[in-house]
């Protein structure tokens, strides 16, 4: 059975940090690339990080870049997100989610149009909440 399970979210203040996790299992992970995604109330979700398994490329919009880094340990199946100088527009659930071969759903990324919806595994999400 394939899962996704993230980790980690909770409250924090604004320029804290969170380091959220995503367990995976089922399915090999060298031929897949691992999103994370955030749906805010009354937004759209957006794709905000992707790593590629099978050689760590990574792809950030720029709404995060040079905040939040994607990172991977083979070793656990395990993908994390460290979120560092935190927003209260940061403020949504956080979701991994799964792309066959390459990143998409992430500006940059060869499929920047995916949507979350169109990954191939999805994880149930993690809330994040951040306070001013």
């Amino acid at each position: 059975e394939v899962q996704l399970v993230e980790s980690g979210g909770g409250l924090v203040q604004a320029g804290g940090s969170l380091r959220l996790s995503c367990a995976a299992s089922g399915f090999t992970f060298d031929d897949y690339a691992i999103g994370w995604f955030r749906q805010a109330p009354g937004k759209e979700n957006e794709g905000i990080s992707c790593i590629r398994y099978s050689d760590g490329e990574t792809f950030y919009p720029d709404s995060v870049k040079g905040r939040f880094i994607t990172s991977t340990d083979p070793s656990k199946n395990m993908v994390y997100l460290q979120m560092n100088d935190l927003k209260p527009e940061d403020t949504a659930v956080y979701y991994c989610a799964a792309a066959e071969e390459t990143c998409a759903g992430v500006p940059g990324s060869p499929h920047p149009r995916l949507s979350f919806d169109d990954m191939e595994f999805r994880g149930k999400g993690t809330l994040v909440t951040v306070s001013s």
